[in-house]
Order: C-alpha cells, then sequence, then structure tokens
C-alpha cells in the first residue's frame, strides 16, 4: 500500500473504531468503520477534520484529525518512524499501529542502511498478535480485526486445528529476512529461530516426509545461532535455545529410526542440549519450554544408546512385519525357543528401542520401551503366565490425546510381583508425573505412587542403576 507517489500525503489510523463520516461533522453518516493501524490518504482539510481515501474499502470521507498520524515517507523521516516501532514493538494491543510504521520505514529509508531491527520489530509484533488472536475472548476478537488490517502490508497468517482448539500463526516472513542477512544482532536472529522452529505452528496435515524434512529444516535453522551468537544473549534466551533445540532433535532422532537411519548422533545432542539448560533462569512463562523438551527427550533418550541384550536367558530382537514399515518385537529363550517359534511377538509401527530392555531375576518378567509417535513412548511389559506369554502396553497416561509423554521402567521390587515406573505426560495443557509401584498381575494397578521418587520406599532402596543415570523425570 506504501507504493503511493511521494507527493501523496499520508497516515495511520490511530484508534479503533474510528468512523469515516460522509462530512466533517461528528453528527453525519457513518460510511465506514476504520481500525487502527488502517493506512489513508489524506486530501485535504475541513475544521477538524481531514478528507481522506481509504483504498482498501474504496470509500472517500471524513475522519477526525485527531485521531490520524501523519506519515511521510522520505528518506529524512527514516529515523523518527523507527523511533515509533522501537516505542510500539513492546505495546500490546498497538501491534497494527506498530506495523503500519514498519511498512512507512521500510518505504522511506534507503535499503542499504535496512538493517534486520525493522523486520526483528515486525516479526515479533505479528507473532504477538497471531497469540493475541488465538485467545477467545474480547481481545481476541479485537486482534482478529487487526490481522484484517495487516494484511495490507503483506502480514500473512494460518490458522491450524488441534484437538478442537484453533492456533493462528505468524507465516514468519520478516524473521526469515532477519536470518537471511549477513549481518544481524544476535538476539534479532535468535527471536527469529525460535519463532520459526514452534511445534504448534507445524500444519497437521503434513505428510510423514515432508513433516520430516521440515523438522530437519528446523534443526538447522536453529544451528544458525551459533555459539558466539549465543554467548551475546541474556539468559532467558539461551536456555530458550536449548530448551527449543533439545525438542527438535529429540523429534529428528524418532524420525531418523523410522526412516531406517542411525538416531543415535540426534538423541546425543538432544540430551545434550537439554543437559546444558538452566531451568533456574527460565521465566514463569518459559518453563512450559523446559517440560516439552523433557518430555520429548525422556521418550526418544533410548536412541542415544547401543542396542544391549540384557544378561538374562531371555533376548529381544527386532524383525520386520508382514507390512511395509512395521516393525516386530521377539522375545525367545535361547535354550528352549527361536525366532521361529519365539515366546512373545508384538508388532507396532514405531520404534522399539532395545537398548531399554530389562529381565526381572526371576525370568518371568521382561520389560521393553516402545515409542509408537514422535514424543510418546510406552512400556510393552511381557509376563509369563499359565496360557504362556502374554504382552500389555503401558502408555504414559490414561488421556488418549495429551501426545507428549513417555513412561519407563524404574525397577524390580525383589522378590515380589511389583514393577517400579516414571510416568510423565502432558494432560490437558498441564504437566503430570507421577513414580507408581505397580502390581505384575495384569491389572497394573498403582499399589503406591507419589509426585516425589524420594517418597517411596521402593525407589530408595531398588531402582535400576541404569534408570537412576539415565532419566529425565528425576530432574
Amino acid at each position: 500500500m506504501l507504493a503511493a507517489a511521494a507527493a501523496v500525503s499520508l497516515a495511520i489510523v490511530a484508534q479503533d473504531h474510528t468512523a469515516l463520516r460522509a462530512a466533517p461533522s461528528g453528527s453525519a453518516a457513518t460510511h465506514a468503520q476504520l481500525a487502527a493501524g488502517d493506512l489513508v490518504e489524506v486530501r485535504g482539510e475541513r475544521l477538524d477534520f481531514a478528507q481522506v481515501y481509504d483504498h482498501r474499502r474504496e470509500r472517500a470521507g471524513f475522519v477526525r484529525a485527531s485521531q490520524l498520524r501523519a506519515v511521510s515517507t522520505d528518506a529524512a523521516d527514516a529515523p523518527g518512524l523507527l523511533a515509533v516501532v522501537r516505542f510500539l514493538r513492546d505495546s500490546p494491543g498497538a501491534e497494527a499501529v506498530g506495523i503500519a510504521h514498519v511498512a512507512a520505514y521500510l518505504k522511506a529509508a534507503p535499503a542499504k542502511l535496512i538493517g534486520s531491527e525493522p523486520f526483528d520489530a515486525l516479526g515479533v509484533m505479528a507473532e504477538r498478535l497471531a497469540r493475541r488472536a488465538s485467545v477467545a475472548d474480547a481481545g481476541g476478537k479485537s486482534a482478529s480485526a487487526a490481522i484484517d488490517t495487516v494484511a495490507q502490508y503483506g502480514v500473512r497468517f494460518a490458522s491450524y486445528e488441534r484437538q478442537g482448539a484453533i492456533t493462528l500463526c505468524y507465516d514468519g516472513e520478516a524473521f526469515r529476512r532477519v536470518l537471511a542477512q549477513q549481518v544481524a544482532a544476535p538476539a534479532h536472529r535468535a527471536r527469529a529461530a525460535l519463532a520459526l522452529t514452534r511445534s504448534d505452528c507445524i500444519d497437521p496435515a503434513l505428510p510423514v516426509r515432508a513433516r520430516a524434512e521440515h523438522n530437519r529444516w528446523r534443526a538447522e535453522v536453529l544451528d544458525r545461532v551459533d555459539d558466539a551468537a549465543i554467548a551475546l544473549l541474556d539468559e532467558p534466551t539461551q536456555q530458550r535455545l536449548h530448551a527449543r533445540r533439545a525438542s527438535v532433535w529429540a523429534t529428528v532422532a524418532f524420525e531418523r529410526s523410522r526412516a531406517g537411519e542411525a538416531p543415535q548422533a540426534a538423541a546425543q545432542r538432544a540430551i545434550q542440549e537439554l543437559a546444558a539448560l538452566n531451568p533456574r533462569e527460565l521465566s514463569d512463562d518459559d518453563r512450559a519450554l523446559h517440560t516439552e523438551a523433557a518430555l520429548r527427550v525422556g521418550a526418544v533418550r533410548w536412541a542415544a544408546l547401543p542396542a544391549v541384550s540384557p544378561s538374562s536367558r531371555l533376548t529381544f530382537s527386532l524383525r520386520s512385519g508382514d507390512e511395509a514399515g512395521q516393525t516386530c518385537v521377539l522375545l525367545t529363550d535361547p535354550a528352549r525357543s527361536d525366532d521361529a517359534a519365539p515366546l512373545a511377538r508384538r508388532c507396532t509401527w514405531g520404534s522399539a528401542w532395545l537398548a531399554s530392555a530389562r529381565v526381572a531375576a526371576d525370568g518371568k518378567t521382561a520389560v521393553l520401551a516402545v515409542q509408537p509417535l514422535d514424543a510418546w513412548t510406552e512400556l510393552w511389559v511381557f509376563r509369563a503366565t499359565r496360557k504362556g506369554w502374554v504382552v500389555d502396553a503401558l502408555p504414559p497416561a490414561a488421556a488418549s490425546d495429551t501426545g507428549i509423554g513417555y513412561i519407563e521402567f524404574a525397577g524390580f521390587v525383589p522378590h515380589q510381583p511389583r514393577l517400579m515406573v516414571a510416568r510423565e505426560a502432558r494432560v490437558d495443557g498441564k504437566s503430570v508425573r507421577r513414580f507408581e509401584v505397580l502390581r505384575l498381575d495384569g491389572s497394573y494397578v498403582a499399589e503406591r505412587s507419589a509426585t516425589s521418587a524420594q517418597h517411596l520406599t521402593a525407589f530408595v532402596r531398588w531402582p535400576d542403576p541404569a534408570w537412576r543415570q539415565g532419566t529425565v523425570s528425576l530432574r
């Protein structure tokens, strides 16, 4: 819209519900209601009204001059426009007006003098506007109107539905411009990387291969903020980057496994990034990033370890299933059975982590971590019964729509048919973590449970050493 001739006088509407009237009078008929951030062409003045033309609505009329802010696209006025952008950048509710001033600045400033700052400000305001519009209240309604307004400046959004809720996401064009610049402030580059790699702004309709390619791109974007740039960032931003990297590399590890590629390096990178994170430097609003990172790493952490058979007569092995992409888990006793006649067999479309295999001392129970989905890992329990071996899958949480969580073996209770597990999942937007002692009678009733492992005697006396060393549930 700012492509008009330099001689044309332009103004930005400063207030929502600004009346475009048929005459320069407060009692004149209203042609339209203008929104904050609308750009109008000023064609004259009468009394305390400006005569304007609204190109977006193709309407002419009069607006009170006090409700407009004149803007100039002359190069000499560019510094003043940038100063206004800096003021509005962190002003909730003023996103449309701020974006309008960014557009005016980009028109006025010489191309060689335009750095990453205006694009960073535009991206920050557009992303905040999208978050506000996703809220179903009066603020969300006003933000939705502002989204229609900023469309005239080329700002685009996409909406995604998950579990009955709509999430509105900025398409990230301004942030891509920040990353494309040879010289960009580290803070701007970090904000751009974080904004472009949000997991809640991935199209849920993406095909599997396209999603895997997108997640690889997310990992590359995050790595564009190198160690030298990270050292110049404030502590909260550093922690956000570590948390996001941990989440993304955990997803990449799972997808590599499903594609038949080695997942170890990606899983190890996820674990390292989580270990580098200092949650004490996170704000209350950012703690959800830490929780999501821990859940995703907890679900895939076994991918970083080599598959080692437990020192027992029972052995786990993997075979291709009857359908493409299917993997079958076989439990055998080399002294009594083989792969042709295993003790138990169960198939999955996910990844079975052999490094997680554990067998009870009496040889009647064995467990294995199986990840059917990204960031969702179950515990398969193999039990010997009078009628033969049975296999039960224990989920991280009873809710079926959580999508993020893990359950892991924490130990066997000696001389008792009891199993210790740690569960953690995101349920209804909240993180739930439990340590439980389950009965191994097929019911898997939690005989004892607590939110802290230290509150359960079994977890103090008989935890599996490998679990204590590698779990993220004790963070």
